[in-house]
Formats: C-alpha cells, structure tokens, sequence
C-alpha cells in the first residue's frame, strides 16, 4: 500500500473507501481500525456495513487485514457501521462501534475477540441503548487507577464508567452528560452552541486528559460549515473540560474523525479526506499526520499533509 520505502504517502488504503480512523498500538504494532464506505451507495447517504483493519510496524508498509467485522455479525442491527475504536485488556479485544438498532434509533455494540484483528463476536445486545439518536462514535480509555471510560455522542457529549469486564456498567449510574457550555467547548454552530459536533476521541498524556473530536466553527445565518477538529482539556476524567483550540481547519469534505496516538517516539493525528478519486462526503479515505505537543501540552494546529516519513 505504500510506494517505497521511506515515506509513507496519504490516504494511507488506496483500494477502498475508508473513514472513522482508529488507532490502537499494542506491542511493537500499530492497528489502525476504520469504518467503509461502500463504493455504491443506497438511498444518496452513507452506506456502510463493515469495520476494517490495518496495521504497520514503520508507518510506511501497512498490512490490510481486511473485514473484522460487520452487520451480518449482529442480529440487532440493520444499518450504520459508524466509527469504532478498539482497546486491550486482560490479554482480550473490545472494539465498540455505533450501529442502528432494528425499530429504534442508535446504539453501540461491542465486538470481542482474542487477537486484535479479530474475528469479533458481537455481544448479542447494546452496550449502550438510550433509545435516541446520541449514541454514536465511541472513544474508550482505561485510566491509570483501571477505572474504563467510554465516551460517545452527537450532539451531547455522554460518557459511562466501564466495569473491568468492558461489556458492563453500572445501570444504577447510568450515562453521564458533560455539560455542553462554551467555556469547555468554544463557541459554535452545532446543535448546542458550541462547536461540539460528534467523532470525540479520548485520551490522557503526562497528565492531562484530552477530548479531541470533530467540530463545527461559528457560522453566520444560511453560512454552511464542514466540520474541523477542536480540542478540550481537563485534570479530571470527567471535566469540567477547557477549550483548547483548533488542532486542524475544516476541508472540503462535511465531516472528519480524529485518531491520535503516541508510537515509537512519535505524535500521530490521523484524520479522513474525500481526496481519493471518486470521493466525496460518501466516499472518504483515512490518512494521518505527525505533530508535536508544545511544553505545556498544549498542541499547535496540525496541517493536512501528503504523508509520514518512515519510523
């Protein structure tokens, strides 16, 4: 999939359409999990039944691992493999990924499997079933004291404490809302007023957490706007959380996803674009870039790119 030895060239899959990027590093191996976005479309809108891996040593040379899973996998779900993220624990995989419910709105599902590139079985029931339209883009973390988080949603930004099963949490608690103000998200055109749109990815680095994810910038009345990447930051795993900033402008496609992940040394972001031939906000392509943190953890916007050089 790569063209030579040294650099790595954006999108990173040529041969299909992928979006939703996905990063997880587990031993010396970095697996990147998408969505697919189907060459034909049904009914003019995203027409996606699949979830794909692929994975790279050096950034450059990527092994396609092909389906790992889909619709046909669980009996529930009739439509929308949305964006996943997948993490280890206990020597077993846990990728969760947004779907639509048969006769109900969506929901997310959990895939386990014994090897990071499945194959995955479906729980056989919701993890998450609020019985609306929030429950999209699962991002997972497993915090220094072991307690699992699991954040989601469009346009409310939600969260559950996982069990250490990973395919549990206490109902009693129930789903956490963050509260969707302007201090922590930046002011915006999304459904809230903020910029918050959906696709939040989360994570923690030398101490501070980090909530990146796709956003809508403030918009005048008829003004249309694509979504770009912002980022909020917190002490606290569960805020109050600080708007941070801009980590990358809109481009020409609707919509974005943010990945990111420290491998060997290095800062990735990945992202999707619509520049493929064919493409466009049905037809997406997954590439990354490498950036930096600044001493404060703060992080610079980060520029679309051609590629990465070999690590």
């Amino acid at each position: 999939m790569a063209e030579n030895k040294t650099f790595g060239t954006n999108p990173i899959c040529r041969s299909i359409y992928t979006a939703d990027p996905a990063p997880m590093v587990y031993g010396d191996t970095l697996y990147l999990y998408t969505t697919h976005d189907e060459d034909e479309l049904i009914n003019d809108f995203y027409t996606m039944f699949d979830w794909r891996c692929f994975s790279t040593k050096d950034m450059v040379n990527w092994t396609d691992h092909g389906k790992i899973f889909s619709l046909d996998d669980i009996e529930w779900a009739d439509d929308r493999a949305w964006a996943p993220q997948c993490i280890e624990r206990n020597g077993k995989f846990y990728l969760y990924c947004p779907v639509h419910k048969k006769d109900s709105g969506m929901a997310i599902a959990v895939g386990v499997s014994d090897s990071p590139t499945g194959p995955f079985k479906d729980l056989g029931y919701p993890l998450v079933d609020e019985g609306d339209w929030n429950d999209i883009d699962p991002t997972v973390f497993i915090d220094d004291d072991g307690q699992a988080y699991l954040y989601f949603g469009n346009p409310e930004l939600r969260y559950v404490k996982l069990n250490e099963d990973m395919i549990s949490y206490d109902q009693e608690v129930g789903v956490g809302r963050i509260p969707m103000t302007v201090e922590s998200f930046g002011k915006g055109s999304h459904m809230t007023g903020t910029t918050y749109g959906e696709g939040p990815w989360f994570y923690k680095r030398d101490g501070i957490y980090y909530m990146v994810y796709a956003a809508f910038a403030a918009a005048a009345e008829g003004e249309h706007k694509n979504e770009h990447f912002a980022y909020s930051t917190s002490t606290g795993p569960t805020g109050p959380w600080v708007y941070g900033g801009v980590l990358m402008e809109e481009g020409p496609c609707f919509t974005n996803h943010p990945g990111i992940c420290d491998y060997k040394g290095h800062s990735y972001l990945f992202y999707h674009t619509d520049e493929l031939p064919g493409g466009s906000l049905f037809h997406r392509s997954v590439c990354v870039a490498e950036f930096k943190y600044n001493a404060d953890g703060s992080i610079d916007t980060v520029e679309k790119c051609d590629g990465v050089n070999a690590i």
